[in-house]
């Protein structure tokens, strides 16, 4: 499975602890990554800036579901069950 152009949930919805250039304390569930563009792009896609996590992250149904806004809902869920109580 491809991203599908323009989604981005996986650079809005999940939190990313390490840190990403321009946020260097990470970013918290539900902010835009600063390195996304309008038109839903990582400005750092397949440059060694990327965080590990982003590279790490690849495009499935079960994480993307079959449109974006399931994708929105799924990594929602997720986020909410590896965050610590």
């Amino acid at each position: 499975m491809e991203c599908r152009a323009g989604c981005a949930a996986c650079c809005i919805v999940i939190s990313i602890s390490s840190p990403i250039p321009g946020m260097s304390q990470g970013k918290p569930a539900g902010v835009p990554c600063v390195q996304l563009t309008e038109d839903g792009k990582c400005k750092l896609f397949g440059r060694p800036e990327r965080p590990a996590v982003c590279s790490s992250l690849h495009a499935s149904e079960e994480m993307c579901g079959a449109a974006d806004e399931e994708a929105y809902k799924i990594l929602a869920e997720l986020e909410k069950l590896t965050q610590p109580n």
